[in-house]
């Protein structure tokens, strides 16, 4: 037993290098020459033996010992002794390490190796293993563990994640319930600014479950401004913003199961033809199966009636609604009420209104359609959108927790306070939490509406498609608004008679 020549170690580590696969790097023949080795592969050793050529029988050997072989080796013997009937060889145990960026060999073993025929073969049959266990069958067998998650880099960067959150439960919010904000499916109905920040800030929070609902593609005034998508989603017409910013999202967080849906929200007010009629009925369908799919529905679409349809189907089958809007400098970031056991509820986005949502892109110009903000709102909008859900689900009452001021019924949540809405106005710094009840005759969870889509369904929604008009009429809405005009005219003749007198 000797060590290799270290003059020859250099040459010998390049030529390993060159071994492209394990079968090659497992065992080989190195052939020594002037100033240098070559390696050969195991069937070039006939030729070798026959031009009595000096050679090395080599093998990658994973033994760590300074004076003992690894097992491979005794594998390796046999193969030789069976096939090619040495009764003598120099063997080389090749331990190649990495160390500090630099590949040293330099404990790796020569050893001189007498073979005898007979008593290999006398051993084929015993022992039949060597240095195997019991297994939990109570059979011999190799053993195996699962390093997946100590070397995996997507399981590294998730335990990495979960161990940032698990800090905050451990050392702020003991009663932090993370599980049920990981277990959140959340529908994101828009991949605009909105979306592109609410996701960011949902995965940032564990959430695992994410889709995307938007029809239109990835123009080039959209990357600066919406976090997922890169210049090249603008290219040859732009990618369609679902899919763009699932697999963005699924790029930043490999553990999240993130998917896009191309889907036209039908809107209120929005005529559709006869020939388009069954497309939009389908477009209705799929829109109620994947409301009926999630959790949580974020409404972050660009228009007012592009709300309502979503609204009227989250408030159905009671899902939580988180709304996001934007102006030039301020925002509106709500919950959708959701009936308790006592009847009360909170409003929702249409119940501070006392007209029906109609078509509010009609007469305007191509500028006046598109939403002019200023490029912090969005962020902030998005954040605070995620949280309020994230502050939701801390609560045992989920989407039916109530709003209060009170420091000691906020000190519940270890979260603080779920406020109904969040005003912010960015002009003057100024943040407020406005809260009111339903409207009796919203036009979008009022029990008229609901009654009405449940009992007609597509028929309903259609005739509100065409005739926005009809949901007023259905709500009481349009008597109100007669009542009033009545009332003024009383009031303005009031004061004509109490002027003339006064003359």
């Amino acid at each position: 037993m000797m060590h290799w020549y270290l003059t020859w170690l250099t040459s010998l580590n390049v030529a390993y290098a060159t071994l492209d696969t394990p079968e090659k790097r497992a065992a080989f023949l190195v052939v020594p020459m002037r100033e240098e080795v070559q390696i050969q592969p195991l069937e070039e050793l006939p030729t070798l033996v026959a031009d009595c050529r000096p050679f090395y029988l080599a093998f990658s050997d994973p033994s760590t010992s300074p004076i003992h072989p690894g097992w491979p080796l005794r594998n390796l013997l046999a193969l030789v002794v069976h096939h090619y009937s040495l009764s003598r060889c120099s063997v080389l145990c090749y331990r190649r390490q990495a160390r500090h960026g630099h590949v040293d060999s330099s404990h790796s073993l020569i050893l001189d190796v007498q073979l005898c025929a007979s008593v290999i073969a006398e051993g084929v049959n015993s022992p039949v293993y060597v240095g195997w266990e019991r297994n939990a069958a109570g059979k011999l067998g190799p053993r195996s563990v699962d390093l997946s998650a100590s070397f995996d880099p997507a399981r590294l960067m998730e335990n990495a994640l979960e161990l940032n959150l698990q800090l905050m439960r451990w050392r702020l919010a003991p009663t932090l319930d993370l599980e049920a904000v990981a277990s959140a499916k959340c529908l994101l109905l828009g991949a605009g600014t909105l979306g592109c920040s609410v996701a960011r800030c949902l995965i940032s929070w564990g959430v695992r479950y994410i889709t995307f609902v938007d029809n239109g593609v990835v123009s080039y005034s959209n990357p600066a401004r919406q976090s997922l998508y890169t210049a090249r989603d603008c290219w040859d017409g732009g990618r369609p913003k679902c899919d763009a910013a699932a697999e963005a999202l699924s790029a930043v967080s490999p553990a999240v199961h993130a998917r896009g849906e191309n889907l036209r929200v039908p809107m209120a007010g929005h005529s559709v033809p006869a020939h388009a009629e069954e497309h939009v009925q389908a477009d209705v369908q799929r829109l109620e199966a994947l409301v009926a799919e999630h959790d949580a529905v974020f409404l972050l679409l660009d228009t007012r009636e592009a709300r309502w349809l979503p609204t009227v189907v989250a408030a159905t089958q009671r899902k939580i609604v988180i709304n996001a809007a934007l102006g030039f400098d301020t925002f509106l970031v709500m919950r959708h009420g959701i009936a308790g056991d006592n009847g009360e509820k909170l409003g929702c986005y249409f119940c501070s209104d006392v007209v029906g949502p109609a078509d509010s892109t009609r007469d305007r110009t191509l500028d006046q359609q598109c939403t002019v903000t200023r490029p912090g709102v969005g962020a902030m909008a998005g954040a605070l959108a995620a949280e309020l859900l994230v502050g939701l689900l801390q609560s045992p009452l989920k989407g039916r927790c109530p709003t209060s001021d009170d420091a000691e019924a906020s000190g519940e949540n270890p979260l603080g306070l779920v406020p109904h809405q969040i005003r912010g106005f960015l002009a003057r710094h100024v943040y407020m939490m406005p809260t009111y009840a339903a409207f009796p005759m919203c036009t979008a969870c009022s029990q008229p509406v609901l009654d009405e889509y449940a009992h007609r369904g597509w028929e309903f929604v259609l005739q509100v498609l065409n005739d926005a008009a009809y949901l007023e009429r259905l709500t009481g809405l349009s008597r109100l608004h007669e009542e009033t005009d009545v009332d003024q005219v009383w009031a303005l003749s009031d004061s004509e008679e109490s002027a003339s007198s006064g003359s």
